[in-house]
């Protein structure tokens, strides 16, 4: 009966052991999504995605820049073209209810060329 315990501890170990390397990589991969947005660099942004294939979509919720999200990372970085790239792989519904839109006005983005994307993608025109 004692033995029991012990094994089933030892299995929880093991499994914690294999999840951490996972946890570090995606703090890794998500460091360097990024840093490549705020070199506006997206061809670089391209090839991790595709690397890791990766559909922005589906882990755009999961990446946060200094507390924030892709697109305002974008916005603050004035990475206009990695910016347009991040808002054309993403849902115009997920685009309109982010509320990146109210973020940007009110945050005194309304100059930058990203804005008239986020509102294209979204439906609201200019």
């Amino acid at each position: 009966m004692r033995l029991l315990p012990t094994l089933f501890c030892g299995a929880a170990l093991s499994v914690a052991a294999l999840v951490s390397p996972v946890a570090v990589a995606d703090d890794q991969l998500a460091a360097s999504m990024c840093d490549y947005v705020a070199a506006d660099d997206k061809n670089r942004l391209r090839k991790v995605l595709s690397d890791y294939r990766l559909r922005l979509r589906n882990i755009y919720d999961g990446v946060v820049c200094n507390g924030e999200s892709l697109i305002r990372h974008a916005f603050r970085s004035n990475a206009a073209d990695v910016g347009e790239f991040i808002v054309k792989q993403l849902p115009g519904s997920a685009v309109g209810a982010s509320g990146d839109i109210a973020w940007a006005e009110a945050n005194g983005f309304t100059a930058s060329p990203l804005l008239a994307v986020l509102k294209s993608r979204a439906g609201e025109g200019d």
